[in-house]
């Protein structure tokens, strides 16, 4: 029969590593820099739509102001 312990080897639990005193610029592995670099590229692509939203929308409420204003002269 083999013995068994009550102590926990390790097993099935997440291990998160921190940086040490000599790799103080640790950033996660592979997986972690391309999961940044992709929201990052996500915001970018949501900010510069949002602009070009705004852009349009104030050029349309321009014009529209503009096509009163003739209107009304």
């Amino acid at each position: 029969m083999a013995d068994t312990s009550l102590e926990n080897d390790g097993q099935g639990m997440i291990v998160n590593p921190k940086p040490t005193a000599d790799n103080q610029d640790w950033d996660g592995d592979d997986a972690d820099r391309a999961d940044r670099l992709r929201f990052e590229e996500e915001q970018a692509m949501i900010r510069e739509q949002s602009e070009a939203r705004a852009a349009k929308a104030a050029a349309e409420a321009k014009k529209a102001a503009d096509a009163k204003k003739e209107a009304s002269a």
